[in-house]
């Protein structure tokens, strides 16, 4: 009896520590507060289409940001 519990405690230990996987501890950033602008450089994603495109190369209609004039007709 003793030598089943010997090995049903080997067995549980290698389970919790190689098999079971422990969550993740990530640090998230704080979201932008909405009234700041985006960096030049930075990826904006489309309010009607929802591609990513480049700040630079966006268009700005009601404050909101479209990849291309198609989007905006659409939208």
């Amino acid at each position: 009896m003793y030598q089943i519990l010997v090995i049903l405690g080997v067995i549980g230990i290698v389970y919790f520590l190689f098999i079971k996987k422990k969550p993740l501890i990530t640090n998230k950033p704080k979201n932008k507060k909405k009234n700041e602008t985006p960096k030049s450089n930075e990826m904006v994603e489309c309010a009607y289409c929802g591609t990513y495109a480049s700040v630079d190369e966006c268009i700005i209609s009601n404050n909101k940001y479209y990849c291309s004039d198609e989007c905006v007709d659409k939208a």
